[in-house]
């Protein structure tokens, strides 16, 4: 472990176990620490160093293990196509996250407008327009379409790790607009990619448990809009689509959801013409680990000085 970086974190023994420190919520303590850095937007922190290195020795641990290291490694910048998102289907499944860029094209009698407006403190961006990207919001979504065609007799599996963005602001840590996720994908057969699920599954409890966490599976649904989205959320969880690793992070409230796992069946293969070697339409997969989530986990349960970490903890991350 680079025990120096933790010469960048404020002392904290005082925050996390005197009864100031006991009342203050987490999100608090991670400041005074200098483990997060406030901006002026909700949900949107800077991460310092030690904060950041807990993330890779993470994601590091994640990628050797067995069945990612052989994974394809990808990598896509944190915006899409406009078009993938529409045909993703995910303005109608999840409207209240997207998170759309424009840009300004007008003249500049409208530019000084503009500029006006925000230098007191009003309204400017109606003269914005849509462009054709939209931000990132799941590090998946670009993998889709590279699998188009017949895949191979086994099944295939991509890795990606990128940065995204869901518009819900919160002041709460672990519900972030800016996130970064490590991803496997998967594409095969029913079959394949359902056992592909499942070890992953065990997988993923597995290394979590060994760095300590609290970590438990339990059936879940994404967050469909609306009400047909709540007919939606009833089938998947009905069919066990979906699957979720919790972890207690915030004390008092409910575990959060620090790893996922989705079968989509059919639903981005159709659209991408995803094929098994014998013609049949394939099912994909994914499981997605959130970084910083995992991050904030083993701070909320080993305490913010990380160099005062179980041993066998700081063994398994750093070596």
């Amino acid at each position: 472990m680079d025990l120096h970086l933790a010469s960048d974190v404020r002392d904290t023994s005082s925050i996390a176990d005197d009864a100031s420190g006991a009342s203050a919520s987490f999100i608090d303590r991670l400041l005074s620490a200098g483990l997060l850095i406030a901006t002026d937007a909700r949900g949107v922190y800077g991460r310092s160093a030690v904060f950041q290195d807990i993330v890779e020795r993470f994601d590091a641990l994640v990628m050797g293990l067995e069945g990612a290291s052989d994974a394809q490694r990808l990598s896509f910048p944190p915006v899409v196509a406009r078009g993938l998102i529409e045909r993703m289907g995910y303005l109608e499944s999840f409207p209240q996250l997207i998170g759309s860029v424009h840009g300004f094209r007008g003249t500049d009698a409208q530019a000084r407008d503009m500029a006006a407006k925000a230098g007191a403190g009003e309204r400017w961006e109606e003269v914005l327009e849509p462009s054709d990207v939209m931000l990132l919001p799941a590090a998946c979504y670009p993998v889709y379409p590279t699998f188009s065609g017949l895949l191979p007799d086994r099944r295939r599996v991509v890795t990606v790790r990128g940065w995204c963005y869901r518009h819900e602001p919160s002041d709460e840590p672990t519900r972030l607009q800016s996130f970064q996720m490590r991803e496997l994908i998967c594409a095969g057969s029913p079959d394949q990619v359902e056992r592909w699920r499942d070890e992953w599954l065990e997988r993923s409890l597995a290394l979590l448990r060994e760095l300590g966490l609290p970590a438990e599976s339990d059936v879940a649904n994404d967050p469909f809009f609306g009400r047909a989205g709540r007919l939606l959320s009833a089938t998947q969880r009905e069919q066990k689509l979906k699957f979720e690793i919790l972890c207690a992070v915030n004390a008092g409230k409910e575990p959060t959801a620090i790893c996922s796992f989705n079968w989509h069946q059919e639903h981005f293969s159709a659209k991408y013409r995803i094929r098994q070697s014998n013609g049949d339409t394939a099912h994909t997969a994914c499981l997605g680990f959130g970084l910083e989530r995992v991050a904030l986990a083993l701070l909320a349960t080993h305490g913010l000085a990380v160099d005062r970490w179980p041993e066998a903890v700081r063994v398994r991350l750093w070596g």
